[in-house]
């Protein structure tokens, strides 16, 4: 466990470090954030900078290579997952950067990039680790087959995309998935154990342990970006950051067979991806918005809630849906 914490606590001190760095340089680069001119309450934000996801790429990939050690398959790969959509969201960021707008990748450029990602992850899924999933009421397993395939595929499409929803206010991305990995960690260690007590090898062992050891220098990470990026952010983490974020929580859940607690862990992301799917729909069927602006954060924007206020209730709700995703575990 000492070795846990250290290697968060020096993946949230490195982050602190670099973060001032990261932000000079993307006030030198100008790379600042082009606000939607229909997002009125956020006029003021248009010009801070972005890129802010470099902070924890940079802090969680550095300490977790320096921490990591014995058999590593799947924390690599996971954290190549991570790698490659931070890279992606950074060709996005990047292309908004040079045009001023807050258009980036065309959207059937950026599918591409994820279904590449998630066809090479579930392939790797299917042939190296198996077919079956826990299921989130106690530890019982569902074997899929080969539908495990699309199943992973449509799982990280669905989460890249839930977060980079769900990165639209000051804290609220970084403060949710920061619950979400906590939550992730005490889930690996009680997949870690149980297995261990079903006869697991030291290489099972292992890759748990380096599993572990990722997920705590994201969340160092994204603690140390929160810093910065709590209101009034001083950085935005951008697309670099939502997208990495959305992948490697639903890799490293994947990869421990308890990719099905995402719906818990990533309430938020949930919320977000379905006001926008019911807001679409209704409108399409209607021409009438149930929402005044969804996601559904900026709803509440437009009814007047406090945008800090909204922040603090999505990671309240958080923790909830958290807590009780490790309590079913243990059922």
């Amino acid at each position: 466990m000492q070795k846990f914490l250290l290697c968060f606590l020096f993946s949230f001190v490195f982050g602190l470090f670099i973060s001032p760095i990261i932000i000079k340089i993307a006030k030198k680069l100008k790379a600042k954030q082009t606000i939607l001119h229909y997002v009125e309450a956020h006029k003021q934000k248009n010009g801070t900078p972005t890129l802010g996801g470099l902070i924890f790429i940079f802090s969680a990939t550095i300490i977790f290579l320096c921490f990591q050690s014995g058999a590593n398959s799947l924390s690599v790969v996971a954290l190549l997952t991570f790698l490659a959509f931070g890279l992606l969201g950074f060709l996005d960021d990047f292309i908004k950067i040079k045009t001023h707008k807050n258009l980036g990748l065309k959207p059937y450029q950026k599918i591409i990039g994820q279904v590449g990602i998630s066809i090479f992850v579930a392939v790797f899924v299917y042939k190296n680790i198996g077919t079956s999933l826990y299921l989130p009421f106690g530890m019982n397993e569902i074997d899929l087959g080969f539908f495990i395939i699309p199943l992973v595929i449509f799982a990280i499409i669905a989460t890249t995309n839930s977060a980079n929803l769900t990165d639209g206010l000051d804290g609220l991305l970084g403060g949710v998935s920061f619950v979400a990995l906590i939550a992730v960690f005490i889930i690996l260690i009680f997949t870690k154990n149980y297995e261990i007590n079903l006869g697991a090898n030291l290489e099972y062992l292992q890759e748990m342990n380096n599993l572990s050891l990722l997920t705590l220098s994201l969340a160092g990470g994204v603690l140390a970006f929160l810093c910065f990026n709590s209101y009034p952010a001083k950085i935005f983490m951008g697309d670099t950051g939502s997208l990495s974020l959305g992948g490697a929580i639903c890799a490293i859940t994947t990869f421990c067979g308890q990719m099905l607690t995402i719906v818990f862990v990533c309430i938020t992301f949930v919320v977000s991806s379905l006001s926008v799917i019911v807001q679409v729909l209704h409108y399409k069927r209607t021409k009438k918005r149930i929402f005044l602006m969804a996601p559904l954060h900026h709803h509440f924007e437009k009814k007047g809630v406090n945008e800090t206020k909204i922040v603090a209730i999505y990671i309240i709700i958080t923790i909830i849906a958290s807590v009780l995703a490790i309590l079913l575990c243990m059922l």
